[in-house]
This record gives C-alpha cells, sequence and structure tokens, in this order.
C-alpha cells in the first residue's frame, strides 16, 4: 500500500505537509518535546494519531504533519483515513485534521486542506474525498467550506449526527 500513498512533501505557500514518520510519532507517544515542535504540539487529537502510527510503525497510513514555512516549526496534523483494504470498494476516502491553538485562524488549515484534497484525487482508486464534522464545530465548518466542499448529509457516530463534505 506505500506505493498507493507516495511519501512526499506537499507543499503550499505556508505550509509544508510531510508524512508523518514512525519515530516522531513514537516521540509523541513518549512525551518527549522535539525542538522543531510549535510550544503548544502535540494537541490531544495528534497524541491520538500518534498511538495508532506507533502501534503499527511500518503500516502504511496516510498522516501528514503540518509544518510552517516560516519557522519550520510543526503546528499540526492533516491526514487520509485509509481503509483496511485499498483501494477502497466504494471508491471513498476520509480526512481529518487539526491546528494548534497558536496558528488558528490563519488560514492553514483550509490551504492543508485543498492540498491534501487535490492530493488525494490523483490517488488511484480514490473517485471521492470528503470529511465529517460536528456541525457545532462552527470553524471547522468554516474550515470544509472554504476549501470546496459541500455538505453531502448527516452521517450517524458515537458523537452523534456529524455533517458529511464532499470535495467537488
Amino acid at each position: 500500500m506505500s506505493s498507493v500513498l507516495p511519501s512526499i512533501d506537499l507543499t503550499t505557500d505556508r505550509l509544508v505537509l510531510r508524512p508523518w514518520p514512525a519515530e516522531e510519532a513514537a516521540a509523541v507517544v513518549a512525551g518527549e518535546r522535539q525542538p522543531h515542535w510549535a510550544a503548544d504540539f502535540p494537541a490531544e487529537g495528534d497524541r491520538m494519531i500518534a498511538g495508532l502510527i506507533s502501534r503499527k510503525p511500518d503500516a502504511p497510513h496516510g498522516h501528514r504533519l503540518m509544518i510552517e514555512r516560516e519557522t519550520g516549526l510543526v503546528v499540526g496534523a492533516i491526514g487520509l483515513k485509509l481503509p483496511l483494504f485499498w483501494p477502497p470498494a466504494d471508491g471513498s476516502v476520509e480526512f481529518g485534521y487539526g491546528v494548534v491553538p497558536s496558528r488558528r485562524c490563519r488560514g492553514y488549515t483550509t490551504e492543508a486542506a485543498r492540498a491534501l484534497v487535490a492530493f488525494a484525487r490523483t490517488v488511484p482508486g480514490v473517485t471521492e474525498v470528503f470529511a465529517t464534522v460536528n456541525p457545532a464545530n462552527v470553524p471547522s465548518v468554516r474550515v470544509l467550506e472554504k476549501a470546496g466542499l459541500r455538505r453531502d448529509g448527516v452521517v450517524d457516530s458515537d458523537e452523534g449526527p456529524l455533517h458529511r463534505y464532499v470535495a467537488e
């Protein structure tokens, strides 16, 4: 599956989206601060993803660190949630993201979402890219809308109903 998701950096105007290396995930799990992390990285969601990566360090995954180009600091993460079997039977792949509080309201997440969606559309077997969001999370809804996704229904989850947004 590693050939499915090339291990390349995605570069935007202000960010580099770098595949999340297993050793970096292990540092998050171990609580070992790295000098190239923003002061408020990792957030809770980052610790959860790092835990998943570190349990199977050689398994392919679609997670990337968000690196601020100006400072070289890791300021968040974004990633494709890879299905167990590739290509996805229905051609759909979901993505999720998070940026540290100190870098919010700068458009970074929208910029990263646009780049990841564009990348995912080039992956063989992917015909649809989507994200789900709690409708009460207004900033995240705005990110998806600004990134060019449109609301496409509701998905039931353990957290309650989530809105589903699909890339155009």
